[in-house]
């Protein structure tokens, strides 16, 4: 026993050390130490694995078959070194032997059985926003401000040509808000293309600094900040074939949103959600594809006192083109919703959970009920005329993949694994699927699942939180089980549980990480990790409970770190999500709070030694908890932080905290200007020099109240960098973050 008990602290002892760049995604080494990954698609119904080497079939007993096709072999048929990755190709014809290939300078379909060249598709120099339809083989791009068309035959169109930095098409607009990530979109068969106009000529340009020139010259930053001009939306229609645009006949004011554009199977209407200024009131409307007329009258409508937020586009039936899934937040949970687009209703206003009002003039029914949030809509099974989705049904931290019936008959079912945080692609048909997933005790699984054939919810859907099925090919196969990549190093200990929040009712989860060589004898410095804000998540039931790579690091110097999400993260429903509404910072900060009484309950954390860090709107709380908490936190680093909404953008500001016309005393509260001359630690603000998202002027404004009132903060900046650090500067600036803790808290 002696002789065991030696030999485990000697191979403690020899364990290696992490670096920075073993654990951040711009060091050196960092995809040395991460889990095997497994890249896969699929080719109509057949699963296919890619790597460098090549594409290979996946068989039904989840052994890998023949090879498709290598790197070599695409080149042979190209006649030049084009691919040297399968990992890049796509198949985008169920059942064509077809691959495409996308380069900087052309699209290329090869088959790979014949060993020819299917077409061709050159990419004019400077094109940018590009998306290409498989059916008409046409693109649409931008260059610069400007919309262009290519047909399949290489004929070049331009569609617009007054853009300029005032007035801009093709890109998104809304400043990536409601879900807008794009402003080109084809219709299903691509003879009809729908594209932004967005006209930002009111807006005040904000003045970035570019530092690379002999003498530094400013460039256009179109910034609509809060209760401010913003940008005119607009949406055009082009015929392929006919060769004209039309514009949507939107008759509201040119300062609401349209959002989620979505064509119709037959490419003949537009469905937009269109919503007000206020964003209280969301409208569903259809518009002809060929005139721009808009329907008499909303097919949806809802309204709520605080916000509506439509993120998410429809998604037709396949086997049904007149029903359509739509996701609304309408009963507190993301959930989908069935519209029959050819039944109408009585319609009627009508009570909708958290103090909403919904007005469905066609038929819509609830297709995932449940006190959880659906947090992706994969796709269809058209055999069983089933939707599938992932969302955390077993557990708020444990996103799972489940099925429901489109009928309404039958329970939802789970497929896979019941706890984890999961990942998944269908089939073209959806009666199969590859899940990836991770969790706590599971360093990387993926697998092949049938989506017909799962376990059916019980009352109670917490007790499949540990089920898993047997993988032994009636419910599915094991494609991959990934070995810890850090087996060999000093790894701490990662817990997870959860408090009561500030209203002594809602349960906040944390993520609680020791230091490594932990000894409860000792009383250690911590660190607060803290995002807070919406649509965003610190804690869930993945490998390490989500942790990131700084703060492994840290707890290898011998840090304490906890992570907190507050009431007004993501996924916990919409009056979890709303509870910060018109005064952003109150109740995240009280939540935050409660954990610190926790963490500083615990008998190895040294209270006097609390330090606090965090980015965005992380930054934001980091500054906030410095000022209102000074006695508190010794310590902050706050990085690309929101100092006061006055000065953020219109449609997320205006979403959370109105407009400051209209709630004077929730900014002036929200506004850490005024909270300056508290500052009593060590506070080092970092930010982008050139950042889009938080504007410098957040940053030096603060900077300016602190010399006002006499306080002294630090600043460091990042020439050339917007919002976020990447490749070796993400490196060096956890250096710095590393540094100033090490100076001052330890």
């Amino acid at each position: 026993m002696l002789l065991l008990a030696a030999t485990s602290v000697m191979s403690q002892t020899t364990k290696k050390s992490f670096t920075l760049g073993d654990l951040l995604g711009g060091g050196s080494t960092f995809w040395n130490l991460q889990p095997k990954y497994m890249f896969s698609t699929w080719w109509g119904e057949q699963p296919l694995e890619l790597s460098v080497e090549k594409a290979v079939k996946i068989n039904a007993d989840g052994s890998r078959g023949q090879a498709l096709f290598t790197p070599d072999d695409l080149n042979a048929i190209l006649g030049e070194k084009m691919v040297r990755t399968c990992t890049n190709v796509t198949f985008p014809y169920a059942g064509q032997p077809v691959v495409k290939l996308q380069t900087p300078k052309a699209i290329i379909l090869i088959d790979f059985e014949k060993k020819n060249v299917v077409w061709r598709g050159e990419i004019q120099e400077g094109a940018s926003e590009l998306v290409w339809n498989k059916e008409s083989r046409a693109m649409a791009y931008c260059i610069g401000s400007n919309v262009f068309v290519q047909t399949a035959d290489g004929e070049r169109r331009q569609l617009t040509a007054d853009g300029n930095d005032d007035v801009v098409y093709g890109h998104s607009v809304s400043r990536d808000e409601f879900g807008i990530s794009s402003g080109l979109f084809w219709s299903p068969d691509g003879s009809r293309l729908a594209f932004y106009k967005k006209d930002q000529s009111r807006i005040p340009s904000y003045p970035q600094v570019d530092i690379t020139k002999r003498i530094s010259e400013t460039y256009v930053d179109k910034y609509p900040m809060a209760g401010c001009e913003t940008e005119d939306v607009s949406v055009a229609v082009y015929d392929l074939q006919g060769g004209n645009t039309i514009w949507l006949k939107n008759d509201k004011p040119m300062t609401d949103y349209m959002t989620n554009l979505s064509w119709a199977p037959d490419s003949r209407k537009l469905y937009v959600f269109e919503l007000n200024r206020d964003q209280n009131h969301m409208q569903l409307f259809g518009y002809d594809a060929a005139t721009g007329e808009k329907d008499a009258t909303p097919l949806i409508e809802e309204r709520h006192p605080k916000y509506v937020e439509p993120l998410h586009t429809l998604a037709f039936l396949p086997w049904d083109a007149t029903k359509a899934i739509m996701q609304s937040k309408r009963d507190n949970w993301n959930h989908l919703y069935l519209i029959d687009l050819a039944t109408m209703v009585k319609t009627r206003w009508h009570g909708a959970e958290g103090g909403g009002e919904v007005l469905d003039r066609k038929l819509t029914r609830l297709l995932t009920p449940g006190d959880f949030e659906v947090r992706d809509f994969l796709g269809f099974n058209e055999k069983a005329k089933s939707v599938i989705f992932i969302g955390n049904v077993t557990h708020p931290l444990h996103h799972t993949i489940w099925s429901a019936p489109v009928a309404g008959k039958g329970k939802m079912q789970l497929i896979g694994a019941g706890e984890g945080v999961h990942s998944a692609t269908l089939s073209a048909s959806g009666s199969q699927l590859i899940d990836t997933y991770s969790s706590p005790s599971v360093t990387r699984q993926v697998s092949l699942l049938p989506t017909a054939k799962g376990k059916p919810l019980p009352a109670d859907p917490s007790t499949l939180l540990h089920y898993a099925p047997s993988l032994t090919g009636k419910n599915g196969v094991g494609l991959l089980t990934a070995d810890d990549p850090w087996r060999d190093y000093n790894v701490p200990e990662i817990t997870s549980g959860s408090i009561k929040a500030a209203d002594g009712q809602t349960d906040l989860y944390y993520r609680l990480i020791k230091p490594v060589g932990f000894d409860a004898s000792k009383k250690y410095p911590a660190v607060v990790y803290v995002y807070g804000g919406p649509h965003a998540h610190n804690v869930q039931a993945s490998r390490g409970y989500y942790f990131r790579g700084w703060e492994i690091y840290m707890a290898q110097l011998g840090y304490v770190i906890f992570v907190l999400d507050n009431r007004g993260s993501q996924y916990r429903g919409l009056k979890f999500e709303q509870a910060t509404f018109r005064h952003l910072g109150d109740e995240e900060m009280k939540d935050q709070m409660c954990g610190v009484e926790f963490l500083k309950a615990q008998p190895y954390v040294d209270a006097d030694r609390l330090g606090v860090h965090g980015w965005s709107f992380g930054g934001f709380m980091t500054t906030n908890l410095m000022c209102s908490y000074p006695e508190v936190f010794k310590v902050g680093v706050a990085g690309g932080p929101v100092i006061d909404w006055t000065y953020y953008e219109v449609m997320y500001g205006e979403r959370y905290m109105d407009r400051p016309d209209e709630n004077p005393d929730g900014y002036a509260s929200s506004s850490l200007l005024g909270k300056a001359k508290n500052l009593k630690g060590r506070l080092q603000i970092i930010f982008g020099y050139n950042d889009p998202t938080c504007v410098p002027q957040h940053t030096l404004s603060f900077v300016r109240a602190c010399i006002d009132a006499g306080t002294q903060p630090d600043l460091f900046t990042y020439p050339g960098d917007g919002h976020n650090m990447f490749g070796t500067d993400q490196v060096h600036l956890h250096e710095r973050i590393t540094r100033y803790f090490e100076d001052y808290l330890k």
